[in-house]
């Protein structure tokens, strides 16, 4: 019978630390700390920049292409061409752009920050900071997590236009079933500034959770470059079943209640 509680009991272990270890970062952002090493958070950012931002809009690009396909051809199948614009700004702003948002978050920018501090633990290097006084998690955590909230609510957003601007290819240039003004009239008049809003938050919180996620594998890797990628795999396995939780939870409280449709009298 304790062998079968051994697995339970060391997942809820983790997650007590990592919370514990997360609230750790939060708290130094928070109250300003990170500010000391500054210069280390706006590198992080630009790293951030080059790195992925056009691999996000990419992948977004072509969930915008997909959203729009689907969208055109079912409402063509149901008599209703002219709406194609429903799904297509539904679909794009308030699903599948976070979730492709979260998703290659979770592979490119979670996994390299659990890969670069697993080997710097390995290779002793934050022994080496520590050491030489330096507040390691501050240093190495708690600017990541800086330059994520300064760079990633801009590229979420253009992000958002990616996807728009391929619905629009898709539905008005390829299908073709409706007019440029047509389908941007019900395109509009299916969403509004809250829904922007929601969608920048629930994108935010899942980019927050990946690194701190990534932080907390890649900080307490062991066991050699075996360690890293069993902590790499981890951390991805993780992230995927947050940034679902948070889709899910985020769409039950922002549109679940009221879906703000204006179909109907």
């Amino acid at each position: 019978m304790s062998a079968w509680l051994e697995q339970p009991k060391e997942i809820l272990a983790n997650v007590g630390e990592g919370a514990k270890f997360s609230a750790k970062i939060m708290g130094q952002v928070y109250s300003l700390r990170v500010l000391r090493f500054l210069g280390e958070g706006l590198r992080q950012a630009g790293v951030l920049i080059t790195s992925s931002t056009v691999v996000i809009w990419g992948l977004v690009f072509i969930i915008g292409l997909q959203c729009g396909l689907e969208g055109a051809y079912f409402t063509r199948s149901i008599g209703s061409p002219a709406y194609a614009g429903v799904f297509a700004a539904w679909c794009d702003l308030r699903e599948l752009v976070p979730y492709a948002f979260g998703y290659m978050m979770a592979a490119k920018v979670g996994t390299g920050i659990v890969a670069e501090l697993g080997s710097m633990r390995i290779s002793e290097e934050i022994d080496a900071l520590e050491v030489m006084g330096f507040d390691s998690v501050l240093f190495l955590c708690a600017t990541r997590l800086l330059a994520s909230w300064l760079v990633l609510p801009f590229m979420y957003v253009a992000a958002i236009g990616a996807g728009f601007f391929a619905s629009y290819l898709t539905v008005v240039e390829q299908v073709g079933d409706v007019s440029s003004g047509g389908y941007l009239l019900i395109f509009w008049m299916f969403q509004n500034p809250p829904d922007l809003l929601y969608s920048l938050i629930k994108a935010m919180s899942m980019a927050t959770v990946i690194v701190l996620v990534g932080c907390y594998y890649g900080y307490n890797a062991s066991g050699g470059p075996v360690g890293v990628g069993t902590a790499t795999a981890k951390s991805m396995v993780v992230n995927l079943i947050m940034v679902h939780l948070i889709g899910m939870l985020g769409t039950q409280l922002f549109w679940g209640a009221n879906p703000r449709a204006p179909i109907g009298g």
